[in-house]
């Protein structure tokens, strides 16, 4: 039974194969192989729908349609292959099957690279859903930045002329502190004119910057308030961002691509792997190109032959068939529209010698006529 469907899968007819059973383990072997194709296909496929449905029941369903398909091409692939005898022709024709048998090799692999790297794969992809997360997060506070920092630099600027009239003031006060103590100013400790001119501008400076003060304390707060009130539209924003689950069929492969860029080691297994696909895909084509005819070939050739040469029989008795009855209906028709010229021609000379005739007597009797 197993046998029987192995030989099916590699696509001959068992009608000539069973009068050269020395070819059986051959086809055996390329039936198995292109079955074991359309398995791989299906987990491969089934890998993949379940990454992207989430469905067991989706992922069994579409892996078991998208296997037999493959499985279908390929077995079609391997049984179009006819031995010519000739190296160059039976290259020519393996070699438009060998370039879809290498992409179906491609498409299949994909899938059981993400599940054979999923460890490494899963790993990498909580790094990159934290840099889409960053970024979401980059581009919240773009759109608050530019007022913020605009509001910082008017702060800065009014906390630097408050710092300003601060120092004046200090510095004037500190003046009038030297001039009654002695250590600064005339150098005599007393509370003299002096000390009163320095104390009235340090209690001025005091006064201008009290004023100050009172202006700009305000706007700081209202200002430091419009910051505060962007801070936490940011963060209100950052919190309402959506936090999907990030681990698409797309994502995977993006993942996989910068495992393989980041390291060697992973970048040449995913090469080996892909390869080792292309290998199974393409191994029956050639198995079929490097061997020699066989004598299932030749069976083969001899009953493809005497069907081609019995049509060609039947074509060309057809074809010489038509042309005679074209050479015979063109002759026919020319020999009768002959006939027919003749018969007119025929008829017109009797009409025209008629109606001479007749005009000669006409004018016989008119002679007569004149002559009395």
């Amino acid at each position: 039974m197993l046998k029987d469907f192995f030989l099916f899968c590699s696509g001959i007819d068992r009608s000539i194969l069973d009068q050269c059973p020395s070819d059986t383990n051959k086809y055996l072997g390329i039936g198995a192989t292109v079955f074991f194709t359309g398995v791989l296909a299906f987990f491969s496929s089934a890998y993949a729908l379940f990454t992207i449905f989430d469905s067991y029941l989706a992922a069994i369903v579409f892996g078991l349609i998208w296997g037999t398909m493959i499985f279908n091409l390929d077995r079609y692939i391997v049984s179009s292959m006819k031995s010519k005898g000739s190296a160059w022709k039976d290259f020519g024709v393996a070699l438009p099957r060998l370039v879809l048998a290498v992409l179906l090799a491609l498409v299949i692999s994909k899938p059981l690279e993400l599940k054979i790297f999923e460890k490494e794969i899963n790993a990498e992809l909580i790094v990159m859903e934290q840099e889409q997360f960053k970024e979401q997060e980059d581009k919240v506070k773009a759109r608050y930045q530019p007022q913020i920092v605009a509001l910082q630099e008017e702060i800065t600027n009014l906390k630097e002329e408050i710092t300003i009239k601060t120092e004046a003031r200090d510095e004037l006060a500190l003046m009038a502190l030297q001039e009654a103590d002695g250590t600064g100013g005339s150098g005599k400790k007393n509370l003299g004119p002096i000390y009163r001119a320095k104390k009235a501008k340090a209690d001025a400076a005091q006064a201008e910057l009290d004023a100050l003060l009172a202006a700009y304390q305000p706007i700081i707060a209202e200002k430091e308030a419009a910051i505060n009130t962007n801070l936490a539209s940011i963060q209100s924003e950052i919190e309402a961002l959506e936090r999907s689950a990030y681990g698409g069929i797309a994502a995977r492969m993006e993942a996989l691509d910068r495992l393989g860029t980041e390291s060697q080691a992973i970048f040449l297994a995913n090469i080996f792997v892909i390869l080792l696909f292309i290998a199974i895909e393409t191994a029956p084509i050639f198995v079929k190109l490097i061997s020699s005819r066989s004598p299932y070939d030749f069976l083969l050739h001899e009953h493809e032959h005497i069907f081609e040469m019995a049509n060609r029989e039947r074509t060309t008795l057809l074809t010489n068939t038509v042309r005679n009855n074209i050479m015979m209906d063109t002759e026919i028709g020319v020999h009768r529209a002959n006939a027919k010229v003749k018969v007119e021609r025929a008829i017109i000379d009797e009409k025209m010698r008629r109606q001479l005739e007749a005009l000669q007597q006409g004018d016989i009797q008119l002679d007569d006529q004149l002559s009395f």
